[in-house]
């Protein structure tokens, strides 16, 4: 059987006005409600709730970039337990790219849910009550903020996000990030 990390990947990109943005596609209490039913909601300082009101951050900026990533295993036949080694190198690149992207465009980047890429597997800091250890690096995702992932991927990326059904893999896994800027 193939090793598990053997995939391709194509990715796609759409750029929206942010108010455009904002009034199509979030729906913040319909998905914040999915957030609290999360193990981490409240334990994670990517994870709402946040100390902020999260429509204050992203008002102020005039576009944002959405990247989806379809990821397509060579194996068709790969367990579901294989998501996180075969998503784990394509997050990690794309946090890298997103915060340059932040720095060259004075945006705000969003990233993805799960655990923190920065803590080496630490339990986030957030748990203790303790400040965030990576705060220049960590960035919520979008559905974190109430953004309809399905509907992203759908109406700006033309993509159709998979669910598996059974004990393996769905055919290709998506990944949603952007920026506001």
């Amino acid at each position: 059987m193939p090793h598990p990390s053997t995939y391709t990947t194509t990715t796609f990109t759409a750029d929206i006005d942010a108010q455009s943005y904002i009034d199509g596609f979030r729906q913040a209490d319909y998905f914040i409600a999915f957030c609290q039913q999360c193990g981490n909601y409240g334990r994670r300082y990517g994870c709402p709730p946040f100390d902020y009101d999260p429509l204050s951050i992203i008002k102020g900026y005039a576009n944002v970039r959405i990247i989806g990533v379809k990821i397509i295993p060579t194996d068709k036949h790969l367990p579901l337990k294989s998501a996180n080694e075969l998503m784990e190198p394509v997050i990690s690149r794309l946090n890298a790219e997103l915060l340059k992207m932040e720095q060259a465009l004075g945006g705000r980047a969003f990233g993805f849910v799960g655990t923190c890429p920065y803590c080496g597997g630490a339990p986030c800091a957030r748990i203790e009550g303790k400040p965030c250890r990576h705060p220049s690096k960590v960035r919520p995702s979008l559905e974190a903020f109430g953004f309809d992932m399905g509907k992203t991927a759908q109406d700006l990326l033309g993509l159709e996000i998979k669910w598996s059904h059974d004990e393996f893999l769905p055919e290709y896994l998506t990944l949603i990030c952007g920026i506001f800027y």
